[in-house]
């Protein structure tokens, strides 16, 4: 593995000649290309959606598991599709829970070199496979409708802050984003909130009211569940 990262850094100083970064470059557009272009064909026609994120390696009698499969299976039946990240652990419970509900179960997997691998619980229609993170995190947030996530690793802290930054700059709608169990991620919102806004001022205030942090699945179905009902609006509008 060190010989790996060590000939990629060696790699990366080596002279190229122009036609070699010409066409390198090139095609690695028209890839990037077909992986948006895939990714909108099959997520442009599944309705209303909430993305699940969370840790690849949680174990399925881990009460976070079990609490995604239960979420995502109480939001299929009030009507709604579920998005996770296609593989194992928080991703697998969230497409078991839609799955097993009778509800559209999609799965946006990513190759890795390890931990990543699509569960079996993801319609078959609705399973893509992505080389790139930043195509996979624009179909997260692009055909999702309310974000539920769990404890997780770096991968789930950059989905949050992804779609964090997205509503804040209303770049996006203002979609809930639920964080799911307050002994995991209250530390990090007392950083937020006495450091990030308090000391250095580098949020505002009203950024923190974007994110609920609940602790049962009930509640993170009612948030959700609650937002559209002041809008009138139903998953099967």
């Amino acid at each position: 593995m060190e010989e790996k990262h060590d000939h990629k850094i060696k790699q990366a100083f080596e002279p190229k000649a122009w036609n070699e970064i010409k066409g390198a470059n090139s095609w690695v557009v028209f890839k990037i290309m077909a992986e948006f272009v895939n990714g909108f064909e099959k997520l442009a026609q599944i309705g209303p959606c909430v993305s699940i994120f969370g840790s690849a390696r949680t174990k399925p009698d881990n009460e976070y598991y079990l609490a995604a499969e239960t979420i995502a299976g109480k939001l299929v039946r009030r009507g709604y599709g579920i998005i996770s990240g296609g593989g194992p652990g928080i991703m697998e419970a969230a497409n078991k829970g839609a799955f097993e509900a009778g509800g559209k179960s999609v799965g946006l997997n990513i190759e890795l070199p390890h931990e990543q691998f699509s569960n079996p619980y993801i319609d078959p229609d609705k399973l893509i496979n992505f080389d790139y993170f930043f195509v996979r995190k624009v179909m997260f947030v692009k055909y999702a409708q309310g974000f539920v996530v769990m404890p997780g690793g770096l991968g789930t802290m950059d989905e949050l802050f992804e779609a964090f930054t997205l509503i804040q700059t209303q770049k996006i709608a203002k979609f809930p984003i639920i964080l799911y169990g307050r002994d995991f991620w209250s530390g990090l919102l007392d950083w937020i909130r006495d450091v990030v806004l308090g000391k250095e001022k580098n949020v505002s205030p009203d950024d923190l009211n974007l994110i609920t942090i609940v602790d049962t699945p009930d509640e993170a179905v009612k948030v959700i569940t609650d937002f559209y009902d002041q809008y009138l609006l139903k998953p099967n509008f």
